[in-house]
Parts: structure tokens; sequence; C-alpha cells
């Protein structure tokens, strides 16, 4: 007890959170059946007094008890849903947003989500940032899901969710913007620790490179795709539309192919969309490949050495391309 309190202590009072002495703690939450498969051990641990609107923390309505997949998935939805302050539905499927959507009307933003990838939809999570009434409830239970979080739901929201008897319905109260914290991974011999990124990408940011120049639509268009891309595993390649994401390439470890499944992933929805990419185009193979297709416009940090040639490129097509300046690998 009194090392766990000297940690506390020691790291609320330390001004560089990266210091030379770095330690934590923390009180186990819950034990799980077992861990990422049934073969491994796992429980979860939470740091001591904190009460953040996060998945351990959240109010759990009925179905099964959390395991250690569903708390990594929910806790990626969640994170994704924190980027927005309209409406907005995150879909995720092994921690990697499958479909979101933004606007002004939640039945109509989770139908956009949803029928972003149905497919992929099938055993994911479910996550809202605002109420979830009745419509939106009955909706969701066409469909086998996870996990459906929300601020809050309605009476009758809650009464159709108790018919599926395993769905696990979460509550997490109000939803607050992600704040700056340590990310910490295991690795042998050690840890390695990192700020949480959260980076926000604005007009003000962005750089036209090309001839053809994006319209303020499409702009806003990108700032959604950022928003979303973030969260997608490198390499991660997103196209979005309407806000609202119509094919994502995620955790290839060639960016081509993140950009082809992408684009099969968008279907006929390709039309007049954007494509986002987590970092620069190291060839212009990506926007000769995506030419004709439908793309008209292309995010990216830049920074490549062939920054010239994939530009030229994006100019033979027709193809406006915008710099972020900053990328946001993710692994």
């Amino acid at each position: 007890h009194t090392a766990h309190y000297d940690t506390i202590i020691h790291n609320y009072l330390k001004k560089n959170p990266l210091s030379n002495d770095f330690n934590l703690t923390y009180k186990k939450h819950s034990e799980m059946r077992y861990g990422e498969n049934p073969h491994q051990a796992a429980s979860a641990f939470q740091v001591p007094g904190d009460n953040s609107n996060s998945i351990l923390n959240a109010k759990i309505h009925q179905g099964k008890k959390l395991s250690y997949n569903n708390i990594m998935d929910a806790d990626a939805a969640l994170a994704c849903l924190k980027e927005f302050s309209t409406t907005a539905c995150v879909v995720v499927k092994h921690a990697n947003p499958c479909g979101v959507a933004i606007g002004q009307n939640m039945l109509d933003v989770y139908t956009r989500a949803f029928s972003a990838d149905s497919l992929s939809v099938f055993g994911g999570i479910v996550a809202l940032n605002e109420e979830c009434d009745q419509s939106v409830a009955r909706e969701i239970s066409k469909i086998f899901v996870e996990i459906v979080l929300a601020p809050v739901f309605t009476d009758d929201a809650l009464a159709i969710f108790s018919k599926k008897k395993n769905l696990r319905v979460l509550s997490f109260g109000k939803i607050l913007p992600r704040e700056k914290l340590l990310e910490v991974r295991n690795i042998v011999g050690g840890i390695i620790v990192q700020e949480t990124d959260t980076s926000v990408v604005t007009k003000d940011n962005l750089n036209t490179v090309t001839k053809v120049e994006p319209s303020e639509s499409d702009i806003d268009t990108m700032i959604f795709g950022w928003k979303v891309l973030k969260h997608v595993k490198s390499n991660g390649i997103l196209i979005v539309k309407n806000n609202t994401t119509v094919g994502v390439g995620a955790g290839q470890v060639s960016r081509v192919d993140s950009v082809d499944i992408a684009m099969k992933k968008s279907g006929q929805a390709i039309k007049d969309s954007i494509l986002c990419s987590d970092a620069f185009f190291p060839f212009r193979d990506s926007i000769d490949k995506i030419a004709g297709s439908g793309i008209k416009a292309v995010l990216q940090p830049g920074g490549s050495v062939r920054d010239n040639e994939v530009i030229a490129a994006c100019n033979e097509h027709g193809i406006a391309m915008v710099f972020t300046g900053q990328r946001c690998f993710k692994h």
C-alpha cells in the first residue's frame, strides 16, 4: 500500500510525464474469462481514482460480461467517437473503424455508418455520441452486434435491446474530447511510452499542391476523414464522401494494397469521393491506380522524396491533392 501511495504522489507532482524514474500503479478492475484467445489469462486494471467517461467506468445495462476483445474494441470506438462534436456514429470491428458518419439526425447517421460496410458490422461495436432512442435501437437490433455504446438510452430503447439477452449495452454519460494521456506498451525487458495523438488538423493546416483545387465542401470532408483515419491501423487508407466513410483499407504492409482494399470496399460509392492516406505516398503507383475510379481528391501528409512525381501524377489525372504536413500512423 505504501508503494502504491508513493507512486500516485510521485506521478501527481512530477513535471515531466516521461521522467527518468517512471512508475505506474493500477488496481484490479475485473477478471476475464480469457484474453485475446481462450488459452491466454487476462484481467482489467484501472488507474486509482479514475472517473473518466471510459469503458471501465461505463454503466452496463445488460448482456454478458465484457471480454478482453470487447474492451479493446469498445475503447477504440469511444476514442474515435470523441473526435466529433456533432452527431456521430462509429462502428468498429477488430479495433478498426469500419463505418463512421456524422450529420444532424442520429437515425440517419447510424444508417449511413452501417451502410458504409454492412458486412463488417456483423459482430462489431456500435457507438453513438447522443441519446439512443427507440427508432435507433430498433434498427440496431436488426443485426448481430457485440456492444452498443451511447451516453444514455431511453427506456423504450432498453426495452428493445432487452430481447437480445447476450447484447452488451453500455452508457458512459456525457462525452468529452480526448485527453492527452500516456500510451504504454510492453516490450521484452521494458515498456515504450508515448503521448496519445490528440492533434487536430484544421483548414489552416492544409496546403493544396495541385492545379485542381478542392471545394470548401471537399475540405470539410477531408477534415472529417482525417479524424477517422487517426484511428485506422497503418498502413491506413480511407475513402470518404458526404461525411461518411465508404471504404477502409487498414493494416496492410504495402500502401498500394491498402488502396486496393479501400477501393474494393467503396463499390459504386467511390464516385466523387476523397481518399485519405495516413502517410506519404512513396511512389506514384497509388495515384495511377485511382485514376478514373471516381476519386476526385487526395489528402495526405506529404514529405516523400518523390512528392513531385506524385503531384505530377495527380495533375495528369485531374485529381486535387492536399497536404496536411503531418502523418497519423497507428500501430
